[in-house]
């Protein structure tokens, strides 16, 4: 009797999967969901280079306390993505609405008890950890915006657009409290990119823009440690800029092939090289090449989704969507032009690499729902060809 040998499935699971699980799969990017696996187990690895540095800077014996407790990070970071992304439209609106307002409610008694530190209250203690809950209003905010303007458009009574910049107002108030004009300068450019997106006459947005600019440069005047960056950076002749100069150094050391993994010098003298400045430690380590391969994963992933977001029909998932991409690309562009000193310090962490676990938590959140609105969506298609059309970009 004769045996026939089917073959094996080369996929995880099968394209007649109807479980949300394989729907999932056939219905998200993987392309950029590869990357982002990419750039989460670089992050890991670059913990494990950062972590003795730091672990010795900060009196930890553990030499690798902070690469232990990143893996933890991304594991779960990993865990809130997929499952973030396996949301629909509805649901990713409920959930930045219930995220919106624990965080916001957060931040308003972070004045009577936050945690303290460099001269800012931005953090909340929970036994050993900080949590920062700026970080997750962030993504929160876009999706809300993004709703709001799009309920606006319909003309049905809904005073979208007033409810949008009144939610940002708010935000950006509770920010300055802080103070955090750096997380205020990012919420503010993805914003204006869904407000633009939006649809709005192009007179609105230079009348936001021009006003972002009036009320960006008048920190400089309100906020002493925004004033001292911005002399350090234009005159550093005259100010003491050693961690600039440490991270341009190593930078410079790396060449283009590095020195070798573990064989980094610089890092024992960047007092934030496992946060804001990891890049300059990868550069030093890796090379020129390894730093222009992070570039490229992270350009890739915020191309590709605004791409993606711009072939949308739903003017709500469009508008969220590409605020989001625009936040994940914003805020990995200004760590990054930190780290050359093209700009002025922002304490910015690079998305997926920086050490945190708000840090990564959040940006595993932002970029969860910024997958889950650009899923191909199998109801859209009819039952027969739903899944074949939805894997074909895979």
């Amino acid at each position: 009797m004769s045996h026939i040998h089917r073959p094996q499935q080369a996929h995880a699971f099968a394209r007649s999967d109807r479980s949300s699980v394989g729907i999932w799969w056939w219905t998200t990017d993987r392309w950029m969901l590869g990357a982002v696996a990419a750039l989460i187990a670089i992050g890991v690895m670059m913990s494990f280079a950062a972590s003795p540095a730091a672990a010795a800077r900060m009196n930890v014996g553990d030499p690798f306390h902070f690469a232990v407790r990143q893996c933890v990070f991304a594991v779960t970071g990993a865990a809130i993505l997929i499952g973030v992304s396996m949301l629909d439209a509805r649901g990713i609106r409920r959930a930045a609405f219930f995220i919106y307002l624990v965080a916001i409610a957060i931040m308003l008694i972070l004045p009577f008890l936050g945690h303290t530190a460099k001269g800012a209250t931005r953090w909340v203690q929970l036994g050993g950890f900080t949590l920062q809950p700026s970080e997750f209003m962030k993504p929160a905010l876009i999706v809300l915006v993004s709703w709001m303007f799009s309920e606006g458009q319909k003309g049905q009574g809904v005073p979208g657009v007033s409810i949008a910049f009144g939610l940002y107002f708010l935000s950006v108030g509770l920010l300055l409290i802080q103070p955090d004009v750096g997380q205020t300068v990012l919420i503010t450019i993805a914003f204006g990119a869904a407000f633009w997106m939006a649809g709005v006459p192009l007179s609105w947005v230079m009348l936001l823009g021009g006003v972002a600019v009036t009320g960006l440069s008048s920190t400089y005047f309100l906020f002493p440690h925004v004033a001292s960056r911005v002399d350090r950076f234009l005159s550093p002749d005259r100010a003491d800029t050693h961690q600039v100069d440490r991270a341009a150094e190593a930078i410079a050391a790396g060449g283009f092939f590095g020195r070798g993994p573990g064989e980094g010098v610089m890092k024992r003298h960047v007092p934030d090289l496992h946060t804001d400045f990891i890049y300059s430690v990868g550069a030093e380590e890796y090379g020129l090449i390894f730093s222009l391969l992070l570039i490229v994963l992270l350009g890739f992933i915020v191309t590709r989704g605004l791409y993606r977001a711009m072939k949308l029909t739903d003017p709500f998932e469009q508008v969220a969507a590409a605020g989001l991409f625009v936040l994940v690309g914003q805020q990995a562009f200004i760590n990054v032009a930190v780290n050359l000193n093209m700009i002025p310090t922002k304490g910015m962490t690079l998305p997926f690499i920086s050490y945190g676990g708000s840090s990564m938590w959040a940006i595993c959140l932002t970029f969860g729902m910024a997958l889950a609105l650009t899923r191909r969506r199998p109801g859209a298609y009819s039952q027969g060809e739903g899944l074949a059309k939805a894997g074909a970009f895979a």
